[in-house]
């Protein structure tokens, strides 16, 4: 995983949360997380990593806070911690 990868990762988990993170950006982390995403029709995604499962809706630009909440949750349940795996 990258500077770049790193940064975005910890944006996800920053206080207050960040609205300003591109789509894209959190696709390469998970997969430099090793995870798997997948498109499916009407404009959503599955997400899988490390066991954990979670379906959102693709937006093709930055993430809402909600998402991004939502993502935060997904990643604590898959047993990521990017203070502890991936300092920056």
């Amino acid at each position: 995983m990258n500077h770049k990868h790193r940064a975005t990762l910890h944006s996800l988990f920053a206080h207050p949360i960040s609205s300003n993170i591109n789509d894209k950006m959190v696709h390469s982390v998970i997969e430099g997380l090793g995870g798997e995403i997948t498109q499916s029709t009407h404009g959503h995604a599955v997400i899988k990593l490390n066991g954990q499962s979670h379906g959102f809706h693709a937006t093709h630009a930055t993430l809402s806070k909600d998402q991004v909440v939502e993502l935060r949750k997904f990643l604590e349940a898959a047993g990521i911690d990017p203070v502890r795996d991936y300092p920056l």
